[in-house]
């Protein structure tokens, strides 16, 4: 004789449901916030859009001038892959980059004017980034005092520092140091004093309980935390003013900027293409240089 089967248990839903008066309210109430989103949504972009067309009104952009002539771009371009007899730039190298020696020299010259000027500026922007930062700060009135300063230093371009320094110390490197060095301080003093403004302030008010002075609590309260980060963002500093420094040159603040605007200037295109291509393999090679170094700091950091 075969046993039948024991009974199932009938199995209880573990959600819980809601009165369909309360479900409804919740179901208009959101219906009502998705709404809304969409509605601002939808704002914004007709915001940005008026804005948009309002500035290229103001600026005169011209979209047919810029497909009519588009095609003089792409002729320039065609003609600094060719030299002056016709022939491809790749088809004789030696006549491509007859200027090499020169015009290494006056890479290096770029690269040096980037340096001085990120370890000027950095150096001044280590310094004032403690004045600047509202919990290390001497007072309000030197925050403020020194943010000003800072913003005043970033906002002015740095060409517009190259020209005037130009006119006060003549042609070279030098006005071109003062212009990079000018601005880095600046962009970091900006990028330091955040840093500072995240420490931990336990370490700082342990130097301070032991009667430590202002110097002394930066020193050994804040300066042990942020020193990883400001060299991480001073070597990305340094990355843009390679390219900064190649820019001076168009003032007559020195480096190798001044040979390719003359390159522009006389038609040289075969010039002109081995300066830009001289110019990318250099900063390619520091920004690979610089991220390796930010990414060992950044990992001892971590580990620590």
């Amino acid at each position: 004789m075969q046993v039948p089967p024991p009974p199932r248990a009938h199995s209880t839903s573990a959600i819980a449901t809601l009165p369909p008066a309360q479900a409804g309210a919740l179901l208009c109430f959101y219906t009502k916030a998705v709404a809304i989103k969409r509605r601002q949504t939808l704002q914004g972009l007709g915001l940005l859009l008026a804005v948009t067309l309002v500035s290229a009104f103001v600026a005169e952009v011209d979209l047919v001038k810029l497909f009519v002539h588009f095609g003089n771009l792409t002729s320039y371009v065609g003609r600094l892959a060719h030299l002056d007899t016709g022939a491809s730039v790749l088809s004789d190298l030696p006549e491509w980059f007859w200027g090499w020696k020169k015009w290494l020299r006056l890479m290096g010259e770029t690269l040096l004017i980037a340096y001085v000027g990120t370890m000027m500026g950095g150096l001044c922007a280590f310094a004032c980034s403690f004045l600047a930062s509202r919990n290390m700060a001497v007072s309000k009135l030197s925050c403020f005092v020194t943010r000003r300063c800072l913003e005043f230093s970033r906002t002015v371009p740095e060409i517009v520092f190259a020209l005037i320094f130009v006119i006060a110390f003549g042609l070279g490197p030098v006005p071109g140091v003062l212009a990079i060095a000018l601005h880095t301080m600046g962009a970091l003093g900006k990028l330091f004093s955040e840093v500072v403004e995240n420490i931990d302030m336990k370490p700082v008010e342990g130097v301070a309980a032991s009667g430590g002075s202002w110097l002394a609590q930066v020193r050994y309260g804040a300066v042990p935390q942020v020193l990883s980060n400001f060299a991480s963002y001073a070597l990305l500093r340094f990355e843009m003013n390679v390219r900064g420094a190649a820019v001076m040159g168009f003032v007559g603040a020195g480096g190798i900027g001044a040979t390719l605007i003359e390159s522009i200037r006389k038609f040289y295109y075969s010039d002109v293409s081995a300066i830009l291509v001289l110019i990318i393999i250099t900063v390619m090679l520091i920004d690979y240089g610089t991220e390796q170094l930010r990414h060992i700091l950044i990992g001892k950091e971590a580990r620590a």
